[in-house]
């Protein structure tokens, strides 16, 4: 390609609109710029940076790439402990709980849906930096809404998504953090936790969790209702750890409310 297109700035050489033409044809020819595969529904990939690997679902909605000029609201979200893995099969996992068992039924979900898995051994905090990596590949190669990325996790994926949300505070247009908190055992606060105070949060938690207790959510919203900030705070009363999850991810007004979020005025 490249030899044919020097051999035709030489022919033309001597005019220059016919130079600009063959410059724009080589431009055209020689683009070798990767395009993301179009495929709806919900599938399994693998992203590799360097020596690192991570697994993941995404799920794409009906109707993603009819219109070349939409763009689409992005989801992504943190499973808990009990998902870990280092295997594509082991991404099956991820379909018991949350978004990604959600587009399991619903696959006119108006969201992409990311769903990284946490390798076996390890916990979210040390693999953000892999997974921010992977939310870029996203935004640059999907037709991604950059306004109206969303994060969200339930359990480990709670705490991830708390953690997430304060080491880059602009980043999210949303938060909802699901039977979380910052440190497991402690009421412990962050010194940076109005950081997040232009960050619409929602935070659900089930007051009969004897595994995450529901004050760990509760400290949090307290901080941030201090700030103050634009932070909502759902306690199911008859809810334990696995059921908070289970309500919060059934509820339309949860989709609802997170189209109604965006960065920017």
């Amino acid at each position: 390609i490249l030899r044919r297109c020097a051999t035709m700035r030489s022919r033309h050489s001597a005019s220059l609109i016919p130079v600009l033409a063959s410059a724009l044809l080589c431009l055209a020819a020689c683009d070798t710029r990767p395009t993301a595969q179009v495929q709806v529904g919900q599938h399994a990939h693998t992203f590799e940076r360097g020596q690192s690997r991570l697994n993941y679902l995404l799920f794409l909605p009906e109707g993603y790439g009819q219109d070349p000029d939409e763009r689409w609201p992005l989801l992504l979200f943190l499973h808990g402990i009990a998902q870990r893995g280092d295997s594509l099969d082991e991404l099956e996992l991820l379909k018991a709980d949350g978004p990604p068992l959600v587009v399991e039924g619903q696959p006119d979900l108006p969201f992409i849906v990311l769903s990284p898995q946490c390798p076996p051994n390890s916990y979210w905090e040390p693999e953000l930096d892999q997974v921010d990596a992977l939310l870029d590949e996203m935004l640059s190669n999907y037709a991604v809404d950059p306004d109206r990325v969303y994060l969200t996790g339930l359990s480990m994926g709670g705490f991830g998504a708390w953690h997430y949300g304060l080491r880059d505070p602009g980043r999210f247009a949303a938060l909802v953090p699901i039977a979380g908190g910052h440190q497991l055992g402690s009421d412990a606060v962050p010194a940076d936790i109005c950081d997040l105070q232009d960050t619409p949060t929602w935070a659900f938690h089930g007051v009969l969790d004897d595994v995450v207790p529901a004050w760990q959510s509760g400290v949090l919203v307290d901080a941030l209702r201090a700030c103050p900030a634009d932070i909502r705070l759902t306690l199911y009363a008859e809810a334990d750890h696995d059921d908070a999850w289970k309500r919060a991810y059934d509820d339309p007004a949860l989709y609802e409310w997170l189209l109604a979020q965006r960065l920017g005025p």
